[in-house]
């Protein structure tokens, strides 16, 4: 048995703002950029007002859609007005990925110090759909990207990865 070939994606993004616009979302920008540059495809794009209703659509919609299997979303997952984000997707799972958040906060205190504590990113995993919160700040969404996603989303990276838990990409 030969080497596994990467096998890419279909991921949406979805930035959550109540002030970005297509042109000054940075965040969805460069996660839209980080993805495909590893090689996967970007399913979707959009913009969500921090209204966890709105947001609990948009993603809702996306889990129920089997050409979507990841979806990432950042921003509103801080403590300040109206950050929702983690009360509008957790609702959602059927299982959560605490190791994410964890490890967020694990690499991110390198970068940030105690401001970390702040961050309420999360992980996990509906309809076989895996799904991955982060903080709307480009830095954020670049340490959560190389420290953790990009090597769970790669079907070749062992001990295990993601990859194996999407039902749908063995179709």
């Amino acid at each position: 048995m030969g080497p596994i070939d990467m096998q890419p994606l279909r991921i949406a993004v979805l930035t959550v703002s109540d002030t970005r616009t297509r042109a000054t979302d940075t965040s969805g920008a460069l996660l839209a950029e980080l993805l495909t540059a590893s090689g996967h495809e970007l399913a979707e794009r959009a913009l969500a007002p921090d209204d966890r209703y709105r947001l609990r659509a948009v993603v809702s919609a996306w889990i129920a859609d089997p050409h979507i299997q990841v979806i990432l979303t950042t921003g509103g997952t801080g403590f300040t007005g109206r950050d929702s984000t983690p009360e509008a997707l957790q609702p959602l799972f059927d299982k959560t990925i605490d190791g994410f958040g964890e490890l967020f906060r694990q690499l991110s205190f390198q970068e940030i110090g105690t401001s970390t504590v702040q961050s309420r990113a999360l992980g996990g995993l509906a309809n076989g759909t895996l799904i991955f919160s982060m903080p709307g700040s480009s830095g954020a969404c670049r340490t959560a990207w190389n420290g953790i996603l990009k090597s769970q989303l790669d079907v070749r990276h062992k001990p295990c990865n993601f990859v194996e838990l999407i039902p749908r990409f063995s179709e």
